[in-house]
């Protein structure tokens, strides 16, 4: 599959093909994601903070999660748990207004600073997880709190919320369907709450980048569809593992950079 036309992308967008097609996987990476294929979405940030500018990939990202979440939750539409959901979607929305307002008058150098560090702690904590021998987490009102407020922030600096919604639901022992469908749910009310703060306050989505998407939107549903098909074929912890050891690697680029 390729790119209709490079020349029916905005003039902002006309960079060369190998910046396109890196874009073009991350956008599969994501129907991957959405899929149910945990912990593999960090190199999304990584990979389309290189191709546009850091804040800039922040609001390009957002439409695609949202027509990503839109098939999750019609896929798994029958493996919500609301009551679960509702425990950790007001200190969500609390943790993206706090993002919105930090992350609305730094300047490109500091927020690819600041987007470079949410990386590499969401990285090492993801390590740590991966490794941790007695996995017990604790399912008190405040851990909810926490892993809203924290999950929040994050999503809105960089869409990074998976490590603490995904700890957040393992608390909460939920079975893996019930999982990948509450997150799914959850994730679709935060990412249409997000939008007009991309829109009005930091101006990251415009017509411009709403076309962009449009020239990738079948990358992501390839993903997804591949996404279902290895979901139960892979091994699922080498391979977060090694997504993970790229990103931190990546991440430690743009820190340094």
């Amino acid at each position: 599959m390729s790119i209709t036309s490079i020349s029916t992308l905005p003039e902002q967008f006309q960079l060369p093909l190998s910046s396109l097609a890196l874009a073009a996987v991350a956008v599969f990476i994501v129907g991957l994601s959405k899929s149910g294929i945990k912990g593999i979405f960090i190199i999304v940030v990584l990979m389309l903070a290189h191709v546009f500018e850091s804040k800039a990939s922040t609001g390009i990202v957002v439409p695609f999660l949202i027509c990503g979440d839109i098939i999750a939750v019609w896929y798994y539409k029958k493996h919500v748990q609301w009551k679960i959901l509702f425990k950790l979607l007001p200190w969500m929305v609390i943790g993206v207004l706090l993002g919105v307002y930090v992350g609305k008058d730094l300047n490109e150098a500091n927020f690819k600073t600041g987007l470079a560090i949410i990386i590499l702690i969401s990285v090492i904590m993801m390590f740590w997880w991966e490794r941790k021998k007695v996995k017990k987490v604790p399912n008190q009102w405040w851990f909810a709190g926490i892993m809203g407020l924290g999950a929040g922030f994050t999503t809105m600096i960089g869409n990074m919320a998976g490590v603490f919604s995904n700890l957040f639901f393992l608390a909460m022992r939920l079975p893996k369907n019930e999982f990948i469908g509450t997150a799914a749910w959850l994730f679709f009310i935060i990412n249409l709450f997000k939008l007009p703060f991309h829109i009005f306050v930091w101006k990251t989505i415009t017509i411009d980048t709403l076309n962009l998407n449009l020239h990738f939107i079948p990358f992501l549903l390839v993903g997804f569809w591949v996404g279902l098909k290895i979901l139960t074929k892979i091994n699922d912890r080498f391979f977060r593992n090694f997504i993970l050891f790229v990103t931190f690697l990546g991440a430690l680029f743009i820190l340094l950079k």
